[in-house]
C-alpha cells in the first residue's frame, strides 16, 4: 500500500498524469484491502483515497 502511494506521488511530482491515473485503481484496491484486514481504519482509507485523487486531478 505505502509503496503504491509513494509511486503515485512521485509520478505526480514528475508531471506524469496518465501513468498516475492508470495506477490509481490498483492503489485503491491496496488501500481497501488494508482497511478490510484492519491495518488501517475505514475513514483513514477513505481520506487517503480522497487526497490521492485530489493530488492527481490537480495536474492539468
Amino acid at each position: 500500500m505505502k509503496s503504491s502511494i509513494k509511486e503515485i506521488r512521485s509520478l505526480v511530482e514528475e508531471g506524469k498524469k496518465k501513468e498516475a491515473v492508470k495506477k490509481l485503481p490498483d492503489t485503491y484496491k491496496a488501500i481497501d484491502k488494508a482497511a478490510k484486514k484492519g491495518v488501517i481504519k475505514k475513514k483513514n482509507a477513505s481520506r487517503k483515497k480522497s487526497r490521492l485523487t485530489k493530488l492527481v486531478n490537480k495536474l492539468d
